[in-house]
Formats: structure tokens, sequence, C-alpha cells
């Protein structure tokens, strides 16, 4: 990402991570447990993981009752809310279509990094990270073109885009705790605990109850979506965030999509298109040029 490695290390773990698991996720839906469950033991599992690496490291797990009020409220939008929209959109708009939104974290995490953090970003980067937004929707045009034959895509889409509102907003939430002087960890710990816990209140107030899944793909899939996919990816990535800005981080929902298509062409049957190709191209020259030294 830079010439700096652990820069490179911090942008290129969660993004590699997060891009299988588009596939991962599959597994998770391919089960009779209910959405609201499935997320909650996700990101219940993770805040456990998480617990024991803040004790590992010797961090105290003890943060102050005025921060409780701000995890409580980045678990409800960060790991609840955030999520069950990314899965509801996707049953009203392609995919790929929520791929294209997430790519606009770009800007919501630029805004946000310039009115609560005081971190500028230069027009270059915003031209460059336009040029990689143009490249996903390039990648899924077909898909994009074909949004609007569905009756309910503009619920989709208004779901996707309150999934990118909120995402931001759970950036802007966790950094301003650990800007605080509150380790990152435990403040993770917390958070995704207090979004597993709101979730199961809700399946049990909405009486779907509490199910599992005991087939081994479910809980393989459980397992790399918790230990990789929540513990390992979002500590990295609030590391680059604390270290470079929101808006370079939110930069690797520019990547994700163009190597998640490739797991997809292995496992899925995914066919490359010329139009994909050249989506893929521009989404790659256009990080390129995002993070080159001014």
């Amino acid at each position: 990402m830079s010439t700096a490695s652990p820069s490179r290390w911090l942008f290129w773990g969660p993004t590699l991570i997060w891009a299988s698991t588009w596939h991962v996720i599959l597994y998770q839906l391919d089960s009779d447990v209910p959405l609201f469950n499935s997320v909650a033991w996700r990101f219940g599992l993770a805040a456990l993981l998480l617990a024991l690496l803040a004790s590992g490291q010797g961090l105290s797990l003890r943060l102050p009752r005025s921060a409780h009020l701000l995890m409580l409220t980045t678990g409800i939008v960060q790991y609840s809310g955030n999520y069950l929209s990314v899965y509801q959109a996707e049953r009203h708009i392609p995919s790929g279509l929520v791929a294209v939104l997430f790519c606009l974290m770009v800007y919501g995490n630029a805004l946000s990094g310039r009115l609560f953090f005081g971190q500028a970003v230069t027009r270059r980067f915003l031209a460059s990270a336009s040029g990689g937004v143009l490249g996903v929707v390039l990648i899924f045009w077909p898909e994009i073109a074909a949004t609007g034959a569905r009756p309910t895509a503009l619920l989709g889409l208004g779901l996707g885009l309150f999934a990118v509102l909120v995402a931001c907003i759970g950036n802007v939430l966790t950094l301003t705790l650990t800007r605080r002087g509150l380790p990152l960890v435990p403040v993770l710990a917390w958070s995704m605990g207090y979004g597993a816990v709101f979730l199961v209140g809700v399946s049990l107030a909405s009486g779907q109850g509490l199910h599992f899944d005991l087939r081994l793909p479910y809980v393989l899939s459980l397992l790399y979506l918790a230990v990789a996919g929540s513990v390992i990816a979002f500590v990295l990535y609030f590391r680059l965030a604390q270290a470079r800005g929101p808006a370079h981080a939110a930069l690797t929902g520019v990547v994700i999509p163009v190597i998640a298509l490739v797991i997809s062409a292995v496992f899925e049957g995914w066919r490359v298109t010329p139009l994909a190709v050249g989506g893929m191209a521009l989404c790659l020259v256009s990080l390129w040029v995002a993070t080159r030294p001014a």
C-alpha cells in the first residue's frame, strides 16, 4: 500500500480475508438457522476470542462506564444493523450492486475523517478512488443493468445504502473510542459482544428463538467468519484506519470484489468477461494511484 511494509499487511490482511468471506457466507445462508442467530453466533464467538486476546496481551477489559454507551451503540450499529442490512439487501438486489454500494464508503469515510478527525484527503486520492468505484461498476454491470426488473429493487437499494451509512458511523464510533486512549482489542470485544447480545434479544423477542446447525459446513464456516472474518480482519482494518485514516482503510472495499470474483470463478463457476477484466484492471490501477506517496 505504501513503502511501509506494516501498512501493506494492514491493508491486504482484511482485504484478502473479507474477499474470501463472500464465498464462506454461502454456507451460513444454506442452513435453516435464522439470520439473526448466525450473525449473533459469529460476533458472540468473536467477542470471546477478542477478550482472550486482550487478556493475553495484558489489556484490561475494564473500560470507563462512559465508554460503554458508545460501545453498545457501535455493537448495534456496526455488528448488527450493518450485517443484517447487507444480508437482507442481497435478497432484493444482486450482490454485485451491494459491492458497488460499499465502495461508496470511501467517500463516507473521507467525509467523516475530515469532519471528526481533521484528516483531509487529496483530490488525487478522491479521483483515483472514483476510478476504483467505476471499475467495480464495470465488473458487475450485467447484474446492475438487470436490477430494475426486480419488483423490490428499491427496497434492496435502500437497505444497501443504510448498511453503508451505519458502517461509516461504526467506524467513527470505534475510532473515537480509541482516540480517547482506549485499547482497540477490548473496545472491539465489548462492541461485538453487545452486538451479539442485541441480536439474541431481537431473535427471542421476534419469536425466532435460538437455533444452531451442527453440520460441519456450517460450523467450519462460522469458525472462519468469527476468527478470520471478525477478529483478525477487524483488528487489522482499524489498525490501518488509525495509521492511515478511515478513507484509506475504505479502499479495501474497492479491491475486495476483484479478489472475491476470482474465488468465485474457482469455486462457483463464475465466467470471466472482457468488461469484468477491464473493471478489475481499473480497480487495481486506481488503487495503485490512490496509495502512492504524494
